[in-house]
């Protein structure tokens, strides 16, 4: 038989158990709608939010990896566009010499040619010492190699260097002619120079195709992090919408049933009338 007092109201306790609750369940809804996050910190869950953390740590490293990237990226592409000149500038040359070859020619205009051609020669020395970006130069002969970061433990993506200078084309700084058989002789200079020229262009090509396909492969990893991590803690707002249409209606029956409840002693005050 229930027991009618004023001082335990069994039925209001019950009835302000489950609407605190419902509060409680509301508030871990509206925190997951305003955060967008199921799991925003290791108290919702402890497991999923330390993977998730170290995968997110992981990914946001992956950016000073692709900056590194493409600062190479950028640094190889300025040591191309300077052989490109510099392959331009030898066949300049080539041309030159070739027509200084001919013993027809005057003294005079073998030596205007002669100037044209060292002032190619100079050129080349020009666009090589130029072709630097944020002062690396994988062109100049001042390096061997170039490392740039390929992975979030620090590992190096090496690149070799390609000496497009003068001196690593073996032609002298003061390479010229003055008669028809010293221009014979530098056309043979210059002939070695061009081959030398493209295939260390074609190489440096081949490293660049190399570092853009880890740039690429490198987003890729860090948009699959970031997916993954948005899978373990990213909540699905269109499921927390309904449920906090659900829990908000649930709150008003138990502010309902709390009242009734309460109400329910006021009875007793009709047993002494």
């Amino acid at each position: 038989m229930a027991l009618n007092s004023v001082n335990t109201n069994v039925g209001a306790m019950a009835a302000l158990q489950t609407l605190n609750g419902t509060n409680t369940e509301l508030g871990i809804v509206q925190g997951r709608i305003n955060t967008g996050k199921k799991v925003g910190t290791a108290k919702d869950n402890g497991a999923i939010w330390a993977i998730a953390e170290n995968q997110s740590a992981i990914s946001n490293s992956l950016n000073a990896v692709r900056d590194s990237l493409q600062r190479g990226q950028s640094t190889i592409d300025v040591g191309l566009a300077a052989g490109d000149t510099v392959v331009d500038l030898l066949n300049k040359m080539k041309e030159k010499a070739l027509a200084a070859a001919d013993t027809s020619l005057t003294s005079s205009a073998r030596a205007t040619l002669a100037a044209d051609f060292g002032s190619l020669r100079d050129q080349i020395t020009k666009a090589v010492s130029n072709a630097s970006f944020g002062g690396a130069n994988i062109v100049d002969g001042t390096v061997s190699s170039m490392a740039f970061l390929s992975n979030d433990s620090g590992d190096a993506f090496t690149v070799t260097a390609k000496d497009l200078s003068l001196s690593g084309l073996s032609i002298a700084a003061s390479a010229s002619f003055t008669t028809a058989s010293e221009a014979l002789t530098m056309i043979g200079t210059v002939t070695t120079a061009l081959s030398d020229a493209t295939d260390k262009l074609a190489s440096l090509g081949t490293n660049s195709a190399g570092l853009d396909a880890h740039l690429t492969f490198v987003g890729k990893l860090q948009d699959s992090l970031d997916a993954g991590v948005g899978n373990l803690v990213d909540a699905d707002l269109a499921k927390e919408s309904a449920r906090l249409t659900a829990l908000q209606t649930k709150q008003q029956l138990g502010v309902q049933a709390l009242s009734i409840a309460n109400s329910s002693t006021s009875t007793v005050l009709g047993l002494f009338r």
